[in-house]
């Protein structure tokens, strides 16, 4: 097996992976362009789910007062408010009949056409997931939106913008900030975006540690 860890040759996307990290500190007078804002949501968009569902959104919050808001209910966390933008991963609270078929009628009407064993499978996700528990929904889309969540950070890197994801906020009040209850959703995690400034982030100069290749990976031959 290759050894793809070596910064020293590896291509241009692990070159960005080796330089983003946990941003703990960001400049607030910088701001990120909304062009790279797009393109790290388009990346979130494009993102595999199970399915083909998407069974999350994502809701971007420039407003500084509503950050503002959010900030006390995530452990006072300066990224929220020091960065531009913040993204909220709000994954679906439930599946119900109305969600699976909104998306099996779009696929058809932007392919142009139907297929048996595509609706063969939809009548199967519509006689298991609607009868489930919510709460397994809900987990299970929200392992989908973490599918997004990990789209975002890697364009974010590519974008050479930092990216921050925190699971630490209360998920209840931040749908009570956002509304998010009333749409049907529940968030996930949270990402504020920005660039790290130059000084007082005492993480920004170390080293970045990963578990060496022999001990994350195994292959079966």
């Amino acid at each position: 097996m290759s050894d793809l860890s070596q910064p020293t040759h590896a291509p241009v996307l692990l070159d960005k992976l080796q330089w983003r990290y946990a941003t703990k500190k960001m400049d607030p007078a910088r701001a990120v362009p909304q062009d790279k804002v797009d393109r790290i949501v388009e990346a979130a968009r494009l993102a595999p789910t199970s399915s083909g569902l998407q069974p999350f959104e994502i809701i971007v919050v420039t407003s500084k007062a509503v950050r503002e808001q959010i900030q006390p209910i995530a452990w006072n966390q300066a990224q929220i408010t020091d960065g531009s933008h913040l993204l909220v991963f709000a994954a679906w609270d439930t599946y119900t009949a109305e969600r699976i078929n909104h998306m099996f009628d779009l696929v058809n009407t932007e392919r142009g056409f139907t297929n048996e064993g595509w609706e063969n499978y939809r009548q199967m996700l519509l006689n298991s997931y609607p009868q489930r528990d919510a709460q397994v929904n809900f987990e299970h889309a929200a392992r989908q939106a973490y599918i997004g969540l990990g789209a975002a950070l890697i364009a974010a890197a590519f974008e050479e913008v930092d990216a921050t994801p925190m699971e630490g906020f209360d998920p209840a009040k931040l749908d009570e900030i956002l509304k998010l209850r009333e749409r049907g959703l529940r968030s996930v995690a949270i990402v504020p975006l920005g660039y790290r400034a130059t000084d007082g982030d005492w993480l920004v100069n170390l080293k970045k540690v990963r578990r060496p290749l022999e001990q994350f990976v195994t292959e079966v031959k």
